[in-house]
């Protein structure tokens, strides 16, 4: 095998290290503080009502914190999902970032009084994230409660389904939309936690068999929801973060890869995943710009 020179070892290794500070640059700055990317999944969900068409954005994942994800960030956000004129606005969850690499904290406050001004004839809905929990030590202490950031977007005229469901009508033609809470909403050690979402209370008051749209913060839950839901709704993925030629390295998901992100169906059943738009644990993202997901029902 022929020994490499010192000369070509250096250039080797000048060309990797400006390689690296370059995928570096990218994937802390340029990717998840100034791409925004709007991804349409169009299809028609099983036990879909016939005539009824329905267009939702989700927002997922915002974690606010700068100077990533800063409130003025996520208002341009919120202009840019009401310039998509849905029918509906769902929020997924995890609002606040908890990583140390910031410049400065946003509040459950301001991320949900800038919600408010998302503009759609159904309205906005909501479900809470694990981080959404995490968040709120006193809770986490006394493992009661309802979590700080329920209050608070429950205050600003943003309904949180908490383990229930709603029906909402659209030109006489009626749909059910459910919402559980976090899979791990309570920690109870390194890398234990207790799930509150609790799906039979979710699907309690739904009294007939028009179409059942499930929102889950964490895509897991997909298993375990009934034949009856029409289509599950999902972020806590962000993609991967990183995601390269469509796999992602690290998914924080029992099943891997199998529901790290898109349009999936399985027997029949749809789950979308929602790419998210802000960062947890590192502030990175390499191939999963943040995203508004749009769904276009009917």
């Amino acid at each position: 095998m022929p020994m490499i020179s010192r000369r070509n070892f250096l250039k080797w290794l000048g060309r990797a290290t400006v390689g690296g500070l370059v995928a570096g640059t990218y994937g802390v700055w340029i990717e998840p503080q100034y791409l925004l990317r709007t991804t349409v999944h169009a299809f028609i969900p099983p036990g879909w009502t016939p005539g009824l068409k329905l267009r939702i954005v989700m927002l997922a994942d915002p974690h606010l914190i700068k100077p990533h994800m800063s409130l003025d960030r996520w208002k341009r956000i919120i202009e840019a999902a009401n310039h998509l004129q849905p029918d509906m606005h769902l929020l997924m969850g995890d609002y606040l970032a908890s990583h140390p690499f910031n410049t400065g904290r946003e509040t459950f406050e301001d991320a949900a009084a800038a919600a408010t001004q998302l503009q759609s004839p159904l309205g906005t809905y909501s479900v809470l994230g694990n981080h959404d929990w995490w968040e709120d030590k006193e809770l986490q202490r006394t493992q009661q409660g309802v979590p700080h950031a329920q209050n608070v977007f429950t205050a600003a005229g943003i309904p949180v389904l908490d383990n229930r469901a709603v029906k909402i009508i659209k030109n006489d033609k009626h749909f059910w939309l459910a919402g559980t809470q976090s899979m791990v909403a309570i920690r109870k050690g390194r890398r234990r936690f207790e799930s509150r979402a609790d799906v039979k209370a979710s699907h309690a008051a739904i009294t007939d068999e028009a179409p059942l749209i499930h929102l889950a913060h964490e895509p897991d839950l997909f298993v375990e929801l009934p034949e009856r839901v029409s289509l599950t709704l999902s972020g806590h993925t962000h993609g991967g973060q990183v995601r390269l030629f469509g796999y992602s390295p690290v998914v924080p998901s029992q099943f891997g890869n199998r529901f790290a992100y898109g349009h999936i169906i399985e027997a029949g059943r749809h789950l979308v995943v929602s790419g998210g738009l802000g960062c947890s644990l590192l502030p990175i993202r390499i191939g999963s710009p943040p995203e508004i997901t749009v769904l276009e029902l009917g």
